[in-house]
């Protein structure tokens, strides 16, 4: 059932990437010989051997041995169910049970949702989960279940912090990112801040990217160092420049009806199953993260590190932070400062 201590080593990140691989063709993780009293399913946008469907794994068969074979959870990895836009589509209809989206993509539906990815607000993880665990994430729930036929489990999930990756040249100051072509995901604020700092970004789900750096539709993308590996992007990109410029996570969000079939105790079995997952991943992503830049380098992507100073500057002297201190709102805003100080 994994690895009970957690830590990841290369040869059981590849280990789990095969075995995973046939099982998560059918989208199909068997938890009960018997048929189940309560189905649903689970989807997300990344590949297998990314710890989110690993950790994924074990909590449905955490979930399946905890209400004694009552629920069985169906994993559908890798945009098996469409692109992060399809899939939200879904999880609203109810098509879709369960489903983990970043809260930037989330923001074209609960605009709120996206202030956790103003960018360099966070300065490192203390602050983050401070946050999200905390005030900032409490009011982000609350508009996701008042703005949605969604809701939001309490523990969000670890994407990482962002770096820049391209096929042109090194990143090291706001300026070199001018006229730059990236793809960004399909988000409000992702497109603002890219513009601010005067690149070219263009909207692509992320089932395209690797085909768009490879046919040069853009020169880059942006996500953290877990997805440029496990997407095997470094294969269609020269450099990584670690800019931290904004921190990502995924909302473990679930269509308020199909959970609320759920018996209150059953519901429990759940909310822990997921929240203690969620816990457990976050700790995986970044000891991933931390070990990726000497293996990357070692395929031939060249690293850099960045003057954060300039970017600040560049998002200040365009009126970035302002404009979305205005959009957020003031209540907002100063829940977000409270936990990185002053932005604006």
């Amino acid at each position: 059932m994994g690895n009970p201590t957690g830590k990841i080593t290369r040869r059981s990140f590849l280990k789990t990437a095969s075995v995973a691989s046939a099982a998560a063709a059918t989208g199909l993780y068997g938890t009960s010989a018997h048929a189940a009293e309560f189905t649903f399913k689970y989807a997300n946008n990344l590949p297998v051997s990314h710890p989110m469907n690993t950790r994924a794994k074990e909590m449905a068969a955490k979930i399946a041995a905890d209400s004694k074979g009552r629920i069985e959870l169906q994993l559908y990895p890798n945009n098996q169910l469409g692109t992060d836009t399809d899939m939200l589509s879904q999880v609203r209809a109810g098509a879709i049970d369960f489903f983990t989206l970043s809260p930037l993509i989330l923001g074209t539906l609960v605009p709120a949702a996206q202030i956790s990815g103003i960018g360099f607000a966070f300065k490192d993880y203390d602050q983050v989960w401070a946050a999200m665990d905390g005030e900032l994430g409490v009011h982000v729930r609350k508009q996701i279940e008042a703005k949605s036929t969604l809701f939001a489990f309490e523990k969000i999930w670890d994407n990482g912090y962002r770096q820049i990756t391209n096929s042109t040249r090194p990143i090291k100051t706001a300026d070199d990112l001018k006229g730059m072509k990236l793809r960004v995901p399909p988000s409000p604020l992702w497109t603002s801040m890219f513009r601010a700092v005067e690149s070219a970004p263009t909207s692509i789900n992320f089932a395209e990217v690797y085909s768009a750096l490879q046919t040069k539709i853009v020169e880059g993308q942006e996500n953290p160092l877990a997805i440029i590996s496990t997407a095997k992007l470094y294969e269609v990109q020269k450099y990584c420049s670690i800019t931290n410029h904004m921190w990502d996570g995924f909302w473990f969000l679930g269509n308020k009806k199909s959970f609320e079939k759920l018996p209150k105790d059953l519901q429990d079995v759940m909310t822990r199953a997921i929240n203690e997952a969620g816990m457990n991943q976050r700790g995986d992503v970044r000891k991933l993260n931390d070990s990726l830049v000497g293996e990357m380098k070692g395929k031939g992507l060249a690293f850099n590190d960045i003057d954060a100073d300039s970017f600040r500057a560049k998002l200040r002297s365009a009126g970035f932070y302002a404009e979305w201190k205005k959009k957020f709102g003031d209540e907002p805003w100063a829940l977000l400062e409270k936990y990185t100080g002053k932005l604006a």
